[in-house]
């Protein structure tokens, strides 16, 4: 597996599967992507995102069903109750060439990780499956301990653009940009008062 980060805008998503998981996977991909939801009953998070919906009985629908249901999908998700049929749907997706997360099941094409994001990042973080409760852990202690992140990101954005400008060597740059990183009373300033942090920074790191 490698991980990369992909431009869903108006793809196509096809999730089989109507509960609470089906739900959650929906609304990953709901704002940017155009998502369908197969399922004989939805949950009411379903009925509430930006997602279209297709009553099918997956036990009973054939094959060739399916493959219509699926048709020119970037990405289809298994997230049934019963692994046997996102087996199934993996097996018509790997057949026909598309993309394949599975749930619950053989492991498909696709892993969906844990994702912590603000303005100015996103974090993706995987077990390969082999513990999400894992991966949650990991999002929840970056969120807890580093809350200040994304204002220091923009403020680092900021600040490499004006040493652009001041400083011709990229060294010289490179070692003002951690020292900030590494300077608490830079991150203490962000938590109580950001927008006044970069009068903090300039005066020290700039102009000091």
């Amino acid at each position: 597996m490698i991980p990369l980060f992909i431009d869903c805008s108006g793809r196509r998503i096809v999730i089989f599967g109507g509960g609470a998981v089906a739900a959650r996977k929906a609304a990953y991909f709901a704002q940017e992507a155009r998502v369908l939801v197969v399922s004989r009953s939805f949950v009411h998070k379903i009925e509430t995102l930006p997602v279209k919906t297709r009553s099918v009985d997956i036990d009973t629908a054939s094959d060739a069903r399916l493959v219509a249901v699926i048709g020119n999908a970037f990405l289809v998700i298994g997230a049934l109750s019963d692994p046997a049929q996102n087996n199934r749907i993996g097996s018509i997706c790997r057949k026909t060439g598309i993309l394949f997360n599975n749930a619950d099941g053989k492991a498909g094409d696709v892993i969906l990780p844990a994702i912590s994001s603000g303005k100015n990042f996103t974090l993706a973080i995987s077990t390969g499956g082999n513990s999400p409760a894992v991966s949650r852990f990991i999002r929840q202690h970056l969120e807890k301990e580093l809350p200040e992140l994304d204002a220091m990101i923009g403020l680092q954005h900021r600040l490499r653009e004006e040493l652009k400008q001041t400083v011709p060597d990229q060294i010289r740059r490179n070692e003002i940009l951690h020292k900030v990183l590494d300077d608490q009373s830079v991150w203490k300033a962000l938590k109580k008062d950001p927008d006044k942090t970069w009068e903090k920074v300039s005066e020290k790191y700039l102009y000091g």
